[in-house]
């Protein structure tokens, strides 16, 4: 009898962990959680089990209760979970005590997506930002890998290695800091004599939360082939591509991706990254409105625009996947009240996202779906910009009808 091997590569098995606070409710810790489980799924890991538990604030010496640590270890013993991975940024201190009740690897939200970042990047350029808020992010907790080596109590043999070890390893991440912030330094100046080199062509860019199509959308309008996948963070390094509508040519850029809780070491390493977005003449703000939290998704996207100086530019909102928003369509007789849950498409457009003072636009990348609305629409923002920035080219400029437009 010959004996049959699974080669599958095994998913590595993974318990996620959230707090309900005063500041939120059971459906948005629900959410943060899903979110927290795209991210494992990202990462390339499986989602064997979710813990909740209601605290005004995290406990500070391990998170979450002592009996609630307790029933995690117990699940994590019985189904042989390989790492944890909790909906926050772990102190140290907090990270030194939940390891040896929990013997695994200890994630926080930062960290996996940190790891995920250092996936995902391509150019060398990325690879430094990344490595470099890596580096920021360990250098605090590099007391927890040597903790073998420290003083555990008194007598011959058991002074000194853990501390220089600690001291030695700090020189040399501090050292790797300082050469990646110099590697970047000259890597930034190349992309500013490039944006200066693009001259006064109109650029616009595509910012929002992540995984709402921004890629599908560049790939659309611009006609490329950026890579565009169902996962968090599929693109990190910028793009830039030349597109015209009608007559007019502009530069089209598509960002990485927003999320909640962005590390702010991120942010930090990813500042040349962003300055495309604060040059920007124009941002297309994409949501996706078949999330159940958009709305929250917008506020978090606004306030790192706020964060990085961009918060004035023009603003295009553009609500994409349509398709897979769930509408109805109401009957004359249908006299149940509007909420989120049984809102028609035209309840929407009435909505704050249709009466906003910024443009609003409904449109599906994937199903092509009021592409062409979209289209007049750009055409429209950046005529008004080329303007302003020529006043004497006026005879360029016409108006073009649908077919003149391309497809």
């Amino acid at each position: 009898m010959v004996k049959m091997y699974d080669t599958a590569e095994q998913k590595e098995r993974v318990v996620i962990v959230g707090l309900i606070t005063g500041r939120q409710d059971d459906r948005q810790a629900k959410e943060y959680l899903d979110e927290l489980e795209f991210l494992v799924d990202t990462s390339g890991a499986e989602v064997w089990e979710r813990f909740i538990q209601r605290l005004d604030t995290p406990h500070p010496a391990t998170f979450v209760g002592s009996g609630k640590l307790k029933e995690i270890a117990d699940f994590i013993r019985v189904h042989n979970i390989e790492t944890v991975v909790f909906d926050d940024e772990l102190s140290p201190t907090q990270i030194r005590n939940i390891e040896p009740v929990l013997q695994c690897k200890i994630l926080d939200r930062t960290n996996l997506i940190l790891d995920i970042f250092a996936n995902r990047a391509q150019t060398a350029h990325s690879k430094t930002q990344v490595e470099l808020a890596q580096c920021k992010y360990m250098l605090p907790r590099l007391t927890r890998l040597w903790s073998h080596l420290e003083r555990q109590q008194g007598g011959i043999g058991t002074r000194g290695p853990g501390e220089s070890q600690i001291e030695t390893d700090k020189r040399i991440i501090l050292d790797r800091i300082s050469f990646l912030k110099a590697q970047l330094e000259k890597i930034d100046s190349q992309m500013m004599t490039q944006r200066r080199n693009r001259g006064k062509v109109v650029r616009v860019a595509l910012v929002g939360y992540t995984n709402v199509g921004k890629s599908t959308i560049l790939n659309l309008i611009s006609k490329s082939e950026v890579f565009a996948e169902n996962k968090l963070f599929a693109t990190l390094d910028t793009t830039v591509r030349k597109v015209v509508i009608g007559n007019l040519p502009f530069l089209l850029t598509d960002t990485v991706g927003f999320i909640r809780k962005l590390p702010h070491h991120l942010v930090e390493s990813f500042k040349s990254t962003l300055d495309e977005t604060r040059e920007a003449d124009l941002l297309i703000h994409v949501v996706d409105i078949s999330h159940p939290g958009f709305e929250s998704q917008v506020e978090v996207v606004n306030k790192t625009l706020a964060d990085i100086g961009a918060s004035d530019k023009p603003m295009i909102y553009l609500f994409n996947k349509i398709d897979a928003f769930r509408y109805i369509v109401k009957e004359e007789d249908d006299l149940l009240p509007s909420t989120k849950d049984n809102m028609s498409l035209e309840d929407w457009k009435q909505s704050w996202m249709g009466q906003h003072e910024n443009l609003s636009l409904f449109i599906s990348a994937t199903e092509k779906i009021n592409i062409e609305e979209f289209k007049k629409a750009i055409y429209e923002e950046i005529k008004a910009i080329h303007i302003k920035r020529f006043p004497y080219n006026d005879f360029l400029y016409q108006v073009f009808d649908e077919e003149d437009l391309p497809s």
